[in-house]
């Protein structure tokens, strides 16, 4: 599967005292759609730590077009881009389910890691998984 789509619900903790969703959420939120664009393939981030394979985000991305509110009812979209050995890259799009506006974009790109912190190549078994959907 190379895209899925999550709800988020804006928490009051994610905004600063004007009610806006503080631009640190954003990256928190794009981190939840590759883990669980990874999970509907079938594997998840923690078998892949518990085999010794880490995923780090190496370059990050974020266009604000428009702010998100407290309560917001948003809609994220994550897509895999593309894939190298060693990296994915993702893109994200953050639309407010109401009427659909854009209000957010971004990018990331992650790079494989083995316990010694050193880039390797992405396990086979995370490979298997995603051509398999």
């Amino acid at each position: 599967m190379d895209r899925h789509t999550i709800p988020i619900r804006v928490r009051y903790a994610e905004t600063d005292q004007s009610g806006v969703v503080h631009h640190c959420s954003y990256p928190i939120w794009f981190e939840v759609g590759r883990v669980e664009l990874l999970r509907s393939c079938g594997i998840t981030y923690r078998e892949m730590e518990e085999l010794g394979f880490f995923f780090v985000v190496v370059d990050l991305h974020v266009r604000y077009r428009q702010p998100a509110r407290f309560d917001d009812e948003l809609e994220l979209e994550t897509i895999r881009s593309s894939m190298t050995k060693v990296t994915v890259e993702h893109s994200y799009r953050l639309t407010r389910r109401s009427d659909e506006e854009l209000l957010t974009e971004g990018s990331t790109l992650i790079a494989c890691i083995n316990g010694k912190g050193r880039p390797c190549r992405i396990p086979r078994v995370m490979l298997e998984a995603i051509d398999a959907v």
